[in-house]
């Protein structure tokens, strides 16, 4: 069993001393992995329903830092050696993926390996907007996108022809260290489990509990046999487990159901964060 901790750049993680601090600490204490989440703006008044909270709203309102993900990710890479690197998500309809496929490439060559590119299509139409990308083609893009990625990642001279990304012959340096960057599809829709059959090194949806995550599961590998895919070499992340006296069982409960990988948020360890990380390291990871 692996354990993450996501929402890594938020909260005083925020800044930079204290980013690298809990870095160390978490790799120290034996957690796998940081993912980090994205909003390039968060416009305010926004209308689009958040949809991970029961209010409609991004818990701790609209003003807060949200540094970029593979900014923040290159900072405490330089401060670590083994801790993987992840974007939880990254909204990859977004951006341009020529340039998004030389930015992930270096930083996993840089570090040796380590970046997890975990994916979604964005749920916040008015930051679409802002950014000049269609919200109704962001399905379309994502596929599109990373199709267009592993190309300049995979081939010497990369060529791909798609709906939005065309190239020719374009060379692509560095490449990723072990040939291409895997792939987590997020989303807790089963849309988002189909894509993640079709074309995900990982699923990761952002919610549900675990007979939902199982029927999730189910469709993934349901799907990734319709498209020729081994379903079994597809990774499943989930959050849910916490910290405290119920930490341990509830980590059990997900792996019961397919659970490769365990997310704890960040907010969790705020405070006397190298303690926190290392009780949970001892009472949990230690014994899952």
């Amino acid at each position: 069993m692996k354990f993450g901790i996501i929402f890594a750049n938020t909260g005083p993680f925020a800044n930079g001393d204290a980013a690298a601090e809990m870095a160390v600490a978490a790799e120290e204490a034996g957690f796998e992995s940081l993912w980090t989440v994205e909003h390039v703006v968060v416009p305010s008044g926004y209308d689009s329903p958040y949809p991970y909270d029961p209010s409609g709203k991004m818990p701790g309102g609209e003003d807060f830092d949200i540094p970029d993900p593979l900014i923040w990710l290159s900072w405490v890479a330089s401060a670590t050696s083994t801790i993987r690197l992840a974007t939880g998500i990254l909204i990859v309809p977004q951006r341009n993926p020529v340039v998004l496929a030389k930015e992930l490439a270096t930083l996993d060559h840089l570090s040796g390996g380590r970046m997890e590119l975990g994916i979604g299509v964005g749920w916040l139409e008015e930051e679409f907007d802002a950014i000049g990308v269609p919200f109704s083609e962001r399905g379309k893009r994502t596929d599109d996108n990373i199709a267009a990625m592993r190309a300049l990642w995979s081939e010497e001279k990369a060529t791909y022809h798609g709906e939005f990304t065309s190239f020719d012959e374009c060379i692509s340096r560095p490449r990723p260290v072990n040939g291409s960057i895997p792939v987590h599809v997020g989303g807790h829709t089963d849309i988002a489990a189909r894509r993640a059959g079709r074309l995900g090194d990982g699923f990761f949806p952002g919610k549900g509990n675990p007979q939902e995550l199982a029927r999730s599961f189910d469709l993934v590998r349901e799907t990734a046999r319709e498209h020729g895919r081994d379903p079994d070499a597809i990774e499943f992340t989930a959050g849910g487990a916490t910290i405290g006296s119920g930490a341990l069982q509830a980590a059990k409960e997900l792996a019961d159901v397919g659970v490769d990988r365990i997310m704890v948020p960040a907010f969790a360890f705020w405070g006397d964060t190298a303690d926190a990380l290392k009780r949970y390291g001892d009472e949990v990871i230690s014994n899952a």
